[in-house]
């Protein structure tokens, strides 16, 4: 079932990015299915802790921006907006390079929350971090 209020696309979602940590942390957005969202990040300077792995909030900043971004396509965006109200991050194992991806699907959709969970994989299919973010649904004023 397709879970968007309005026709996305990821020249969209990208335009949205500009100017914007996604942007600055080379999160990019690769795939959109009727019920998901999936971006890519890479482990890099800008993302590793001094231990050289990917640094824990690095995981949290993309969980929350492809939930995030996938929570506000969900809701009539003339009429309410979505912003973050909780994430929890498990790390499960370390990533030392290359990319991390990250795909988001609900499993709530509310009318006042979202709940989303959000897995990361490193490039060989291996689980990195699964993550829960509580979005609350807001009116325009």
């Amino acid at each position: 079932m397709r879970i968007w209020q309005i026709d996305i696309s990821l020249d969209l979602i990208k335009e949205r990015s500009q100017d914007t940590m996604v942007e600055h942390l080379g999160i990019e957005f690769t795939e959109i299915g009727d019920d998901f969202l999936i971006a890519r990040m890479p482990v890099d300077g800008r993302t590793k802790q001094p231990l050289g792995i990917m640094h824990g909030g690095a995981s949290c900043v993309l969980a929350e921006t492809v939930g995030s971004t996938a929570a506000n396509f969900c809701v009539d965006q003339s009429q309410q907006y979505c912003v973050g109200l909780d994430i929890n991050t498990n790390h499960i194992r370390s990533a030392r390079g290359g990319y991390v991806t990250g795909i988001a699907k609900p499993f709530h959709l509310g009318k006042s929350t979202q709940v989303w969970g959000i897995e990361i994989r490193d490039e060989e299919k291996k689980l990195i971090s699964v993550n829960r973010l509580t979005m609350a649904v807001l009116a325009r004023r």
